[in-house]
């Protein structure tokens, strides 16, 4: 199986045949959405880490996503790897942090991610994307609705860059910033204006769910 592929790869545990389907997961039709970036937003920051007991989620994180679920929105991590490329570490190294990533959030907090899609190309010349999903690209989002059946003008894109909230937006998503110092970063585009600027997870919450419409589309 060739791991660059030209799109975004769903990370599986477990060996399947060249020719076998996908596995998928459903949510319902026109169901709202969190999409989250993982490096310095669920998780902190250590570039090009695989090893589990370095990983260390963000203060409130999980209990936050927890809220959200129990308000009907379906979760999905959506993360560009370019260590992959960059031959950093193997396929075999990440979906092992992964699955420790997604053990510890049902296990701390009762959350079970729908998806879990990973860009693993490395940026092309001048750091822009050299697919159609490395973020800033909306590619993995795309996708994501597609397989799901999510409604992306009643979703979210939470993320640590102005990437993620360019991704976001081209997706059609609403955007929140999580920054530390509670600023936004410069080189701001309308693209790269996020809807919301928050200081921790719990801030992240309470600006979702005052400002989502969680009833079904008619």
């Amino acid at each position: 199986m060739n791991l660059f592929a030209s799109g975004p790869l769903r990370w599986r545990r477990t060996p399947m045949q060249e020719d076998a389907p996908l596995p998928t997961r459903t949510a319902p039709p026109g169901r709202p959405a969190v999409f989250i970036a993982k490096d310095g937003t669920l998780i902190d920051n250590l570039p090009y880490n695989t090893d589990p007991a370095l990983l260390q989620f963000k203060p409130a994180a999980a209990k936050t996503l927890a809220t959200l679920a129990a308000e009907g929105f379906a979760l999905l991590v959506v993360t560009n790897q370019s260590g992959l490329a960059r031959g950093y570490f193997t396929r075999t190294q990440f979906a092992r942090l992964q699955a420790v990533l997604e053990k510890r959030l049902l296990d701390a907090a009762g959350v079970q991610l729908l998806d879990f899609l990973v860009c693993p190309h490395a940026p092309g010349p001048g750091g822009t994307p050299s697919c159609l999903c490395r973020k800033p690209a909306p590619g993995l989002l795309l996708r994501a609705a597609r397989r799901h059946g999510i409604d992306l003008a009643r979703s979210w894109m939470v993320g640590s860059s102005l990437e993620d909230v360019e991704a976001g937006h081209r997706a059609g998503c609403r955007t929140v910033l999580l920054t530390d110092d509670g600023e936004t970063p410069s080189g701001r585009t309308p693209l790269r204006q996020p809807d919301a600027l928050c200081g921790d997870w719990t801030g992240v919450a309470e600006h979702i769910l005052l400002r989502s419409d969680l009833t079904s589309p008619p």
